[in-house]
């Protein structure tokens, strides 16, 4: 990323605040704030998370971190306000087989045993054989952001990844993905055993964390999907007195679908 993005104002949830957003590239003194957005996807998943935000960091030229617009002059050493000077993290990582770093063998199992533990056959089947084929190309997608953050601010940042990934291809770098995945956030309704349905009361639909993800679904080659309720420090939430319980999604597709995406959540969001 050449110079910050401007990502346009929003309404911070429950605020009159506009907030002006832009995108930027990540930096050393982002670590903390990285880290936290990483661990907030992972859990307590077997994932360096510190090792991973340098792995970020140290590839700065590909992604983006989102943050508040007119913070370039400010000079805060406290690890706490580096935390939430990240409002979020856009960016791909190669975990191709034949990567060496930690932090990449360490994403790549965990892919492989979500996929072991809750996969269809066939699904699980089609993950193994990208993994282990040194020729087809797998970037791992992380799109995070803090909860209250719009939608509409993944288009730009999105696009900006992939004019990153294609200067990086340009100058030789290992950006040329012939699959991403994508792990998103989803929050599902309790089953209480013994509940009754309220009548004439709708079941509350899935929650996404990041609602523009519903879109990847379409164009998706293959996902699954399990509960992360007892990884998840703040269990289940109540959404109009329905408990919700934190759940992710995986989703493979062909890097070919990824510009289209775009443009349909474009279209969704203009709706």
């Amino acid at each position: 990323m050449e110079k910050p993005e401007r990502l346009n104002n929003h309404v911070i949830q429950g605020t009159q605040i506009m907030v002006d957003f832009v995108g930027r590239m990540p930096e050393d003194s982002d670590f903390n704030g990285i880290k936290l957005l990483l661990q907030q996807l992972f859990l307590k998943a077997k994932v360096e998370t510190s090792e991973l935000a340098n792995f970020v960091i140290e590839r700065n030229y590909v992604g983006s971190v989102v943050k508040q617009g007119g913070d370039d002059d400010e000079d805060d050493d406290d690890d706490e306000d580096d935390v939430n000077d990240v409002f979020g993290i856009t960016t791909v990582i190669n975990i191709s087989q034949g990567q060496n770093q930690n932090c990449i063998k360490q994403l790549r199992k965990v892919l492989a045993d979500y996929s072991n533990d809750y996969a269809s056959d066939t699904t699980n089947a089609l993950i193994k054989s990208i993994l282990e084929n040194d020729s087809a190309a797998l970037g791992l997608i992380i799109s995070e952001r803090f909860v209250n953050i719009p939608a509409d601010i993944a288009v730009p940042l999105l696009e900006n990844l992939i004019s990153d990934m294609k200067r990086a291809v340009n100058k030789k770098m290992p950006y040329d993905f012939q699959y991403y995945v994508l792990i998103s956030k989803l929050y599902k309704p309790k089953n209480t055993p013994g509940k009754k349905k309220k009548r004439g009361v709708e079941e509350p639909e899935l929650i996404w964390s990041n609602p523009e993800e519903e879109i990847f679904t379409e164009d998706a080659m293959c996902s699954f999907e399990f509960s992360v309720d007892k990884e998840s420090d703040t269990s289940a939430w109540a959404d109009d007195d329905e408990e919700m319980v934190p759940h992710r999604r995986v989703m493979l597709f062909e890097a070919t679908k990824l510009p289209s995406i775009i443009e349909k959540i474009k279209k969704e969001l203009a709706h």
